[in-house]
């Protein structure tokens, strides 16, 4: 089994009893945050004056998940250019093992002084490179 990254909480469950869908977008956000260091991204990148913006998300969902329900994700870096990033999420029940739901997003890094999307550094390129999987994306591109 996976081992757990968040809980369904209360606050997050709707009048049908399952996971509201913006809290889909909560859960698969602690799932880029916990992705984010191993990419050299996150608290660091900050300190840097750079940032992750998303640009572009996408959302499945395949199985309810309700009040409770512990959740675990897999997070894979798809592809990558000079200044994008496209991660898919893979939500799980992480008790059960099913899929629950998954998300693909693209990422811009940011000069956070000039809030203008600018280069990944070269530590965060090599990071990228040995991560990416360059498995096909559902929805997503890096380029329109």
């Amino acid at each position: 089994m996976r081992r757990p990254l968040c809980t369904v909480l209360p606050g997050w469950v709707d009048h049908y009893r399952h996971m509201n869908l913006a809290y889909y977008l909560v859960a698969f956000d602690i799932a880029t945050d916990a992705l984010w260091p191993d990419l050299g991204l996150g608290d660091g990148f900050r300190d840097r004056g750079l940032g992750t913006f998303a640009a572009e998300s996408w959302q499945a969902y395949n199985r309810e998940v309700t009040e409770g329900a512990p959740l675990a994700f897999d997070s894979e870096v798809l592809s990558f250019d000079a200044k994008r990033l496209l991660c898919r999420h893979t939500m799980f029940h992480a008790a059960e093992g099913w899929q629950a739901a998954e998300n693909e997003v693209l990422y811009l890094c940011v000069d956070l002084t000039a809030r203008r999307v600018g280069a990944w550094p070269d530590d965060v390129l090599s990071r990228l490179e040995k991560r990416a999987t360059g498995a096909a994306a559902k929805r997503l591109a890096l380029k329109r």
